[in-house]
């Protein structure tokens, strides 16, 4: 395959698998070969094994974050800081892409940003409440769509993951913005995980929006 063909075949994808390349496709046996060699010549970026982005001035479009945390492990999603603030539930600039899934929990900087996976175990993944789950397709810039979590349950997913996030002070220390959460669904959220920590938390939550409703 010529660097040209590469061109014509990603078009407008953010990033790609060398198997998506093959699909429909003849065998060709060089193609690992070649982009590796695509890569070490600065035209593509590898993101990990058989995952690759076209480099700059090449690409059309710039794949978004989310994105590339989603391909990086599939069955995860995007939550705790990073879903938080995109949501505007905290006034944080997040620097690192944080997700949660069933793998193992590791970190990744590639050449276009640095990941943070975090391990959850099944009961956490797939809390739901009357069929509506913790987490869903979110359209971004340039018709690309990640798995998001949804803030309540990022919120959740971190008060999971951090030690004594069930106390007041961790809760005013994190400056959530209530009024951007469903303390309903949080709250049910919680219930439906049976962690005990995790309903101190979301009450805690759900009494400073109580006040802050109080108040307005």
């Amino acid at each position: 395959m010529k660097f040209e063909n590469l061109l014509a075949i990603v078009e407008d994808e953010p990033v790609f698998e060398t198997g998506w390349l093959m699909t429909g496709r003849p065998a060709d046996s060089s193609l690992r070969a070649q982009l590796s060699r695509w890569t070490r010549a600065g035209r593509l970026h590898q993101l990990r094994r058989g995952l690759y982005a076209l480099a700059p001035p090449y690409r059309k479009v710039i794949a978004d974050p989310f994105v590339i945390a989603n391909r990086l492990m599939p069955g995860s999603y995007v939550s705790t800081h990073s879903a938080l603030a995109f949501a505007g539930v905290i006034p944080e600039h997040v620097t690192a892409t944080t997700s949660c899934g069933p793998g193992r929990p590791y970190k990744r900087d590639t050449f276009l940003g640095r990941y943070i996976f975090q391990h959850l175990r099944a009961e956490m993944l797939d809390l739901s409440v009357s069929g509506a789950a913790g987490y869903r397709q979110v359209e971004l810039v340039r018709n690309q769509r990640a798995l998001i979590a949804t803030p309540e349950k990022a919120l959740l997913d971190l008060a999971y993951l951090t030690a004594g996030a069930d106390d007041l002070r961790w809760v005013e220390e994190m400056r959530f913005d209530c009024q951007m959460l469903d303390t309903e669904f949080l709250l049910a959220l919680a219930k439906a995980s049976r962690k005990p920590k995790l309903v101190r938390c979301a009450r805690l939550v759900a009494d400073a929006a109580r006040r802050l409703r109080e108040a307005a």
